[in-house]
């Protein structure tokens, strides 16, 4: 289905019925990346799955690419459906996303689940970004579209290669769907976009820490990429952290580790009702 926001559309799968669980995927996917996880959750849950502004399906407004103002699309898509609280659930950017849900509208979290990724100015942020690995952080503008444009397939590899543990669990067919995806006009320009941003949600999550969140909190790493770091970073924001270390995997969670993944999402929203 389409919800429409201010300044554009979203693409939403909802299936599922019960208790809501918002779910946000990153950079180098789309909602599609969570289809394991949608389908054992639709059990017992409603599940809702968007596509971010400007990726996928959704529409590409020319801004509102900071997390603040995403966190008001995802609340829209909610609104529209009638629903009213909900547990949410991030992976990459989509954590950068669920973490600025949860501090404009925490009232209406439930809980929280966050995987794989730094959240823009929360401690130990300045360290993490000297990484070189995070060069892309920064990289953006006509002339970076221009290199990408066409070559798409190669841009996305070095993620799905650089960053998972073991890259030939990102298959050939995933690699494919994705990199049309991504390959569609406007597509790169809001992917850079939504890096580009980061500055941005930085300033306004230095705001937002001040009042640290209080709903339970899952921190979820791959054990060959952000690990521990996640717990780390969500302790300096919210006062219920659980910390959770995914054996074997990589940044890619729900391609290298599904089963795994889903068991422990199931297990934590099943223990903190």
């Amino acid at each position: 289905m389409k919800v429409a926001t201010a300044d554009g559309v979203i693409h939403v799968r909802v299936g599922g019925a019960g208790p809501a669980v918002l779910l946000i995927h990153g950079f180098g996917d789309t909602g599609d990346m969570w289809a394991p996880l949608a389908a054992a959750l639709a059990v017992d849950h409603t599940v809702v799955v968007p596509d971010l502004r400007g990726m996928g399906l959704s529409s590409r407004p020319a801004g509102g690419y900071d997390k603040r103002t995403q966190a008001g699309d995802m609340r829209a898509v909610l609104e529209k459906l009638r629903i009213d609280h909900a547990d949410v659930v991030g992976h990459d950017i989509g954590t950068m996303v669920a973490y600025a849900y949860a501090t404009r509208y925490p009232d209406k979290t439930d809980r929280l689940i966050v995987m794989d990724a730094p959240v823009p100015g929360i401690p130990p942020w300045e360290q993490i970004v000297r990484s070189p690995l995070l060069w892309h952080f920064s990289f953006g503008g006509p002339d970076a579209e221009r290199l990408v444009a066409g070559r798409e397939r190669i841009y996305l590899d070095r993620f799905w290669n650089e960053f998972a543990g073991t890259p030939s669990k990102i298959d050939e067919e995933t690699r494919r769907h994705y990199a049309k995806l991504y390959a569609l006009p406007g597509a790169m320009h809001a992917a850079f976009a939504q890096f580009l941003s980061i500055p941005k949600d930085a300033e306004d999550n230095l705001k937002s820490m001040a009042t640290k969140l209080t709903m339970p909190v899952l921190a979820v790493g791959g054990a060959k990429s952000f690990g521990v770091n996640e717990a780390i970073v969500m302790r300096n924001a919210a006062t219920n952290v659980t910390e959770l270390v995914v054996p074997d995997a990589g940044h890619w969670l729900m391609e290298e580790q599904p089963a795994a993944t889903v068991a422990a999402v199931k297990s934590f929203l099943k223990r903190n009702q």
